[in-house]
């Protein structure tokens, strides 16, 4: 069976979705603020011959029709990035801030990363951690490239993340963007509909929960936490959520991207969970012709640095 199959009763228009999904995925970069702004970039792509289309619903987003991102001026001299329109949305819900203390749990190769890092304006502590040592060779080089300076690289499994090497120990924000099936990368990357596995579902949501949960451990009270995937599965996105609500202390909040998205889902093959995971958003591909996605934004509870608990007032300060 082919896994798309299992998704169509989430979606408005199968016969739309299922011709989306067939479609191959148009080529898009980002533009690297620390180097370039966006009308830099469009004068450099008039000037190197490259033939280009403005996202409508970002700035610094364009679409190349040609393809090969990488095959120009401006990308070698770190101006522009290749990545994937959907890509863009944990970054613009986390909101980072310059001189903000910032943890991306799963960071190569590294796109989301300096994205990160442009917002914060090089500044504050950005600490880039993933689990595959030969995936963070491309972290370094993409962060090299785009002369991103903030970023710390760490070797560990985000499910067991020690913060003991750092000077602080808490973040104001964290980004999941965990490992996951990838239905939704099937229109760049079609094989991974050939090898899905409902077995690969329920081992990488396991991984999920852990990974989520120890952000919202990691992450001081009043910060921030965003959570995404590239895959359609309830089991890797809902689910996942459900869990964390139950074992941490944190809320879903409502928050806004600026595309087409529809809401999460409150029940999925017999399963029901917490109504707020409704506020997550989720991206098929034929509703912007873009690949699939699901993001979610959590607040983490307890005492804020605005009301510090009366026994210990420095202790609200601790990640600030």
């Amino acid at each position: 069976m082919n896994p798309l199959e299992r998704y169509e009763p989430l979606v408005d228009d199968v016969e739309a979705f299922r011709a989306a999904c067939d479609r191959p995925l148009p080529s898009v970069v980002r533009t690297n603020t620390l180097a370039a702004t966006p009308a830099r970039v469009r004068e450099a792509f008039a000037d190197a011959g490259v033939t280009y289309e403005p996202v409508d619903w970002h700035d610094g987003l364009f679409r190349l029709p040609d393809g090969n991102p990488g095959g120009n001026w401006p990308h070698v001299h770190g101006w522009t990035h290749g990545q994937e329109e959907v890509s863009v949305l944990p970054g613009l819900a986390l909101d980072a801030r310059p001189g903000d203390r910032v943890w991306d749990a799963c960071a190569a190769p590294g796109s989301k990363t300096t994205q990160i890092a442009d917002d914060m304006d090089d500044t504050g502590t950005l600490v880039a951690n993933d689990n595959n040592l030969g995936r963070l060779s491309a972290l370094r080089h993409n962060a090299e490239r785009l002369g991103v300076t903030n970023a710390v690289v760490t070797n560990q499994d985000a499910r067991n993340f020690s913060l003991k090497p750092l000077a602080f120990d808490e973040f104001d924000r964290a980004l999941v963007d965990a490992p996951c099936s990838c239905e939704g990368t099937c229109r760049k990357n079609p094989d991974v509909l050939d090898q899905w596995t409902y077995e690969h579902v329920e081992a990488v949501a396991g991984i999920q929960k852990g990974v989520l949960t120890r952000a919202v451990q990691a992450t001081r009270p009043g910060g921030t936490v965003v959570y995404s995937t590239c895959t359609f599965a309830p089991e890797e996105n809902e689910a996942v959520l459900d869990h964390v609500l139950d074992a941490t202390d944190c809320e879903l909040v409502a928050f806004d991207l600026p595309l087409e998205t529809v809401s999460g889902v409150t029940e999925w093959d017999g399963e029901t969970y917490d109504e707020s995971v409704t506020r997550a958003h989720r991206v098929y591909p034929h509703h912007n012709d873009t690949g699939g996605f699901f993001c979610a934004k959590l607040r983490v509870g307890g005492e804020t640095e605005a009301e510090p608990a009366a026994s210990d007032p420095a202790e609200g300060e601790v990640g600030a």
